[in-house]
């Protein structure tokens, strides 16, 4: 997981949104209620994907694991906790379908004081509550939140833990002769980057 920078919708698109959402919070829309509305904005879904695909770090990227296709337009906030969001633009995140069918569906965690424990990686930096430990592609939670997210998000699955740790592998041969850095063969197993997804360059070194 990674940082998200989220874009400025067009004008007449933010107005859609805007007016969809009203009519929801008239009727005082209940989840179901939201469900329907949502589904029946067939062309809105389309174009809220396309820009969606265009914040996504690699082509069509999950948000939240990086890994897999994203394909779902995923409510951060779920419609059963929040419906009249169904239409709240910050509130839309493309991820697979694993992780927002298989693993997150309707969890949103809360703190004592009923703030959401899930990261957000368009509205704050993973940074400061994940670490990914590059020799085995696994992530370590650095706070309570970070821990949440790694567990509802299922982000230590097998297959994106030898993910992560064959694309470390597989760039280790990128580092410049003179870099200051060990071979594969000799790196310490505890070589570690703050939530990244794929060994970025230039690299994050601790």
């Amino acid at each position: 997981m990674i940082r998200i920078n989220r874009v400025e919708l067009p004008s007449d698109l933010a107005d859609q949104l805007h007016s969809r959402a009203g009519g929801l919070r008239e009727s005082q829309a209940d989840c179901p209620a939201a469900r329907a509305a949502w589904k029946s904005a067939g062309a809105v879904r389309v174009r809220l994907a396309g820009h969606l695909n265009a914040m996504a770090t690699g082509i069509r990227r999950c948000m939240y694991c990086g890994d897999g296709l994203g394909t779902d337009i995923d409510h951060f906030e779920p419609l059963a906790e929040a419906p009249l969001r169904a239409f709240d633009w910050p509130n839309h995140l493309l991820a697979c379908s694993h992780c927002n069918s298989h693993q997150k569906r309707e969890l949103f965690p809360r703190d004592e004081d009923g703030r959401p424990m899930l990261v957000d990686p368009s509205a704050e930096d993973p940074y400061g509550h994940l670490e990914l430990v590059l020799s085995t592609g696994t992530y370590e939670a650095l706070t309570v939140r970070g821990d949440a997210t790694i567990k509802v998000f299922g982000l230590n699955r097998s297959d994106l833990e030898r993910g992560r740790a064959a694309a470390f592998i597989r760039t280790e041969g990128d580092v410049p002769p003179g870099g200051g850095r060990p071979a594969v063969s000799t790196a310490s197993p505890r070589r570690t980057l703050p939530c990244t997804d794929a060994v970025p360059r230039p690299r994050r070194w601790r």
